[in-house]
């Protein structure tokens, strides 16, 4: 198989998560590292060339691809100088603290004709897939309500994460994921987004946030995140998502996902105004269910692994597939963030892409 050499900008944490990731894969070599933190650089391997600047791994003509793995608000910067150094990129996430930035850096790639992409390899994530199945066989109808929710207890972030000026807040950093999910599921235009984003425990930067997004079909999204949002259940400190159509909901919980697909076996019939009564009185639609009429399903098994992010890179860096993840898609979801922010700040719905 053909290699794709690598050079990795930044070598922190996820600098080190692709080098231990793509080391697993025939198709990629790692040639080069760098970091300006000479303590993150003591323990890459010796057959990889190890950079203090950026400049310095962008002049090693070896590295044919480099994965931008630094502080969100340095994306734009680092981004153009691999593409003025003729290097294909891969952009960690967020790929720019704004729609503007992130334009700059894409008119730069295409005058220097340079591939650009960016690393959403949440994509593939087994409870996102599973729920991806679901919504594209349209087995539970007409969908009306999407959740997707993540919670943490937390509290506060990590490093550079709590500064606003570095990019930090939890919009940028589980936001553009959760967001790049819902966009890439339902493709169709948004109609409106309403917002509300909170600093609960940070001091600078948003720690949580709920958003609401409706489709233009009428379909309505719930995203919201909490680094200090606390239950005592079981995976509540994971991923939960919840889909209701009119004929059935799916629910599922955890990074690997746990959950069902829920019906009822008859529906409750208009009787002209008539008392119905039940086994908790005259109601129609709540109180406990007969016997016999909710009906569960397994949710389906999708087998996926971040891994699959690199292997459509490496087929569509050669030709033979596109990218996953494509420069329309990484712009629109910047785009709703903005959005999202202006909502949160004046407390009020704010009109996005209708008729797109």
């Amino acid at each position: 198989m053909e290699k794709i050499r690598i050079g990795i900008i930044g070598f922190g944490f996820m600098g080190h998560e692709h080098l231990n990731l793509l080391s697993q894969h025939e198709g990629y070599e790692v040639v080069a590292v760098c970091d300006i933190d000479e303590v993150q650089l003591k323990d890459v391997p010796s057959s990889i060339a190890v950079y203090d600047h950026a400049s310095k791994l962008l002049a090693d003509e070896n590295v044919q691809v480099v994965i931008v793995v630094v502080n969100n608000n340095q994306h734009r910067d680092i981004v153009c100088m691999a593409a003025e150094a003729g290097k294909d990129i891969i952009c960690e996430k967020p790929a720019a603290m704004s729609v503007a930035e992130f334009d700059e850096m894409v008119r730069v790639t295409e005058q220097n004709g340079v591939k650009l992409t960016v690393h959403h390899q949440r994509r593939y994530d087994p409870d996102f897939r599973t729920t991806k199945e679901v919504f594209d066989s349209k087995t539970l109808g007409n969908l009306y309500s999407i959740k997707s929710s993540l919670y943490g207890f937390n509290g506060n972030m990590h490093d550079w994460h709590v500064y606003l000026s570095e990019g930090g807040g939890m919009l940028y950093d589980w936001g553009v994921h959760l967001l790049d999910q819902l966009m890439w599921m339902i493709n169709e235009p948004i109609v409106s987004i309403f917002a509300d984003i909170r600093n609960v425990i940070n001091q600078e930067v948003d720690d949580y946030f709920k958003i609401l997004i409706r489709f233009r079909s009428g379909l309505v999204a719930e995203v919201e995140l909490g680094t200090y949002y606390l239950e005592d259940k079981d995976k509540w400190f994971e991923r939960h998502w919840v889909l209701a159509g009119d004929n059935g909901t799916m629910y599922l919980d955890g990074f690997d996902p746990e959950g069902k697909i829920v019906r009822t076996s008859r529906m409750l019939k208009n009787v002209g105004g008539k008392r119905t009564m039940t086994s908790a009185g005259p109601t129609r639609s709540f109180g406990p269910p007969g016997e016999g009429v909710i009906v569960t399903e397994p949710i389906p098994e999708v087998a996926t692994v971040h891994m699959d992010y690199f292997n459509n890179y490496h087929d569509a860096y050669f030709g033979r597939a596109e990218f996953v993840v494509k420069v329309p898609e990484v712009r629109r979801v910047l785009a709703l963030m903005e959005a999202a922010r202006k909502s949160s700040v004046n407390s009020q719905s704010v009109q996005f892409d209708i008729g797109r």
